[in-house]
């Protein structure tokens, strides 16, 4: 019986440990890419700040171009999951582009590490993603997601027709992206802490003021 039950639990952790390894070298990657960018960042440092050695890294994820994809894979996978949080269907089409507006936002507030992710994936021409299904797979639903927000306020006649989901949406990301990548400069030159709480308030204020502005008819 003791046997038994020693070999279930070896199977049940053999199981887990992988998941876990996977995990861990998975975060150390994301924070080693988001801070020293794609060709900074060394595999030597991901693997001790993983508790993991290099040939383990090499194994689940091959060399550090694959692994720089899985990251930028994962950082999509979060920020969808948690856009599916917010139920949009479930709200009126006003009500729907607000809370969209307001999340992007603070999400990228909340997770520096995302903007900084793209920063480096955008220096590299894209190329670890031109090729990725899966990160093809996740965006696809947010931008079909839109477009059925945009479908209701059109016939409701709240917004008006025609407004193509994709453009809309890169509307969306870059007035929080281009805000908070050039906060410092912007808020030297224009002598305001940009990134104050009551600044950041403002300013997704005037984003819902402004992509409502448009999508009225």
């Amino acid at each position: 019986m003791a046997g038994a039950l020693r070999r279930t639990v070896r199977r049940t952790n053999g199981a887990r440990d992988p998941e876990r390894s996977r995990a861990a070298i998975l975060d150390a990657a994301t924070a080693e890419f988001a801070r020293h960018g794609l060709g900074g960042a060394r595999v030597d440092r991901i693997a001790v700040r993983a508790a993991a050695n290099k040939r383990m890294l090499y194994y689940y994820f091959g060399d550090k171009d694959a692994l720089f994809r899985a990251v930028l894979e994962a950082a999509y996978a979060e920020i969808r999951e948690a856009e599916q949080a917010l139920k949009l269907l479930d709200v009126p089409p006003e009500e729907a582009i607000d809370a969209l507006v307001r999340f992007t936002f603070r999400y990228y507030i909340e997770h520096p590490e995302f903007v900084t992710l793209l920063n480096s994936a955008n220096l590299h021409r894209a190329r670890h993603i031109k090729g990725s299904k899966r990160a093809r797979a996740l965006n696809s639903p947010l931008i079909a997601l839109i477009g059925t927000i945009l479908e209701r306020g059109g016939r409701e006649k709240l917004f008006r027709r025609g407004v193509d989901p994709v453009q809309l949406y890169i509307t969306i990301a870059a007035l929080g992206y281009f805000y908070l990548g050039n906060a410092h400069t912007l808020s030297a030159i224009f002598g305001r802490n940009l990134t104050a709480k009551r600044e950041l308030e403002r300013r997704a204020a005037h984003m819902v003021e402004v992509v409502l502005g448009y999508l009225r008819p």
